[in-house]
């Protein structure tokens, strides 16, 4: 019997049919909640295929067709070879696993696939060395896995022919997909790269994952960003993501809602994991940290963010070996996919977790840790923070992570600098000894 059929037919009619006006009201609420946010994302991806390129210099880093599909030639029996080569399972436990790590050029991915390929796990790369940031950067956490035995294919998420025949050659059991088009600001300058990126790109490599049997587990990078304009700290799982500040967090939360639906009608198994504001060695150039070492060295001065009436903006800065323990967790603990030939078997994993460190610290703190390791007195300029998707401050609440991924950060800000400023000296000095000769 239904609920429906308890309730009497009178006297209480006035109570049901209140009760049923009330219930009409709350659903068309959700379904107009709906429809605006399936009008955003369709308007998203059609900036992909109907905004006309802009007419800049083609050398020019924000020129698109410099950013996407640089596939270099591949196959043949050489080629084939090194990715075999690269994906065998080297560990003498029944645990091995093999990984296509997408990005595997950028900075998580590289500390990522090093990590994988350091326990015995077969790994395979895949990256568009696209210049968003200095790509010699890339070329060099390349050859730094290539030592490793690390394989990375020069390729694009988009190509869908290249995807295609990875995964005819190589069997993957798991995809670490960290490939996106990063950054907060860049979105205001080149708005379709992010829909190329990280909505087409993702749906790509999902339609092939969908289709391949077995279906590998899926682990991808989201972002704290998602939480937006949210108020309410530190940011849980459970909170609405509903506020985006920047088009880069519309893109990361539209692909939430992607995830939800490959897993709902594909069965594939996907964790989403939000990182909070990665740092360390082999870091991204326009991330703070970074940017601000470069400029107090050159003695230039860095322009330091304060929000409404001159308060403080803070960041939950998470070291990147513990974000590596959080992204080989999600791994680990990922259940297979339950799809075969691009059909749902049953029901499947579906995930979200938070990685941050618990601990925002004021940037200004940050500016004066690094002054300490430099020994160099930063020439400080505070500005009001711009209208740009920055938002004032970031917190992690990690009980999630730590229950069901056994995720415990351990470095704090002053360590983590530490270890970077030791390696950004020892990179870029090195860098000028090269350049001398």
């Amino acid at each position: 019997m239904s609920r429906l059929d308890d309730i009497p037919s009178s006297p209480g009619k006035f109570k049901m049919e209140k009760s049923s006006y009330l219930h009409r009201l709350r659903f068309q609420s959700s379904l107009t909640k709906f429809a605006f946010f399936s009008f955003f994302l369709l308007c998203l991806i059609s900036l992909l295929f109907l905004r006309s390129p802009p007419s800049i210099n083609p050398s020019s880093p924000s020129d698109p067709s410099r950013r996407s599909l640089r596939t270099n030639s591949y196959g043949g029996p050489a080629w084939e070879k090194r990715l075999r080569s690269s994906a065998r399972i080297r560990t003498s436990t029944t645990n091995g696993i093999t990984v296509l790590v997408t990005g595997a050029a950028g900075f998580v991915g590289t500390h990522v696939s090093a990590a994988l390929k350091r326990r015995g796990d077969g790994v395979i790369g895949l990256d568009n060395f696209n210049d968003y940031y200095d790509p010699s950067l890339k070329r060099a956490r390349q050859a730094l896995l290539e030592r490793s035995g690390i394989f990375i294919v020069e390729g694009d998420i988009n190509d869908v022919e290249l995807l295609r025949k990875l995964f005819k050659i190589v069997s993957f059991t798991h995809v670490m997909h960290l490939a996106a088009q990063a950054g907060v600001r860049y979105a205001m300058e080149n708005p379709s790269s992010y829909v190329h990126s990280n909505i087409a790109g993702f749906v790509n490599l999902l339609e092939i994952c969908k289709s391949v049997n077995p279906q590998p587990a899926i682990v991808w990078a989201s972002s704290s960003s998602v939480y937006g304009l949210n108020t309410k700290v530190p940011f849980s799982e459970k909170d609405k993501t509903d506020q985006p500040a920047s088009l880069y967090a519309a893109t990361k939360k539209a692909g939430e809602e992607i995830a939800h639906t490959y897993n709902h009608i594909y069965g594939l198994s996907l964790t989403g994991l939000r990182f909070f504001t990665v740092y360390g060695p082999w870091g991204r150039p326009d991330m703070a940290y970074f940017f601000f070492t470069k400029d107090i060295l050159k003695g230039k001065s860095i322009s330091i963010f304060e929000s409404a009436n001159h308060g403080t903006v803070a960041r939950d800065f998470t070291y990147i070996d513990d974000i590596v323990k959080g992204c080989l967790a999600a791994l680990d603990t990922a259940e297979k996919s339950t799809g075969s030939g691009g059909k749902k078997r049953g029901p499947a994993q579906l995930r979200v977790f938070n990685l941050g460190n618990t601990s925002p610290v004021p940037v200004s703190d940050l500016v004066r840790i690094l002054e300490r390791q430099l020994k160099v007195k930063a020439k400080k300029n505070l500005i009001k923070m711009p209208r740009n998707g920055d938002v004032p401050f970031t917190h992690a609440n990690i009980s999630l992570a730590q229950r069901e991924l056994g995720y415990k950060p351990t470095t704090d800000l002053q360590t983590g600098l530490k270890k970077f400023v030791r390696w950004y000296l020892s990179y870029y000095s090195g860098e000028k000894k090269a350049a001398a000769r």
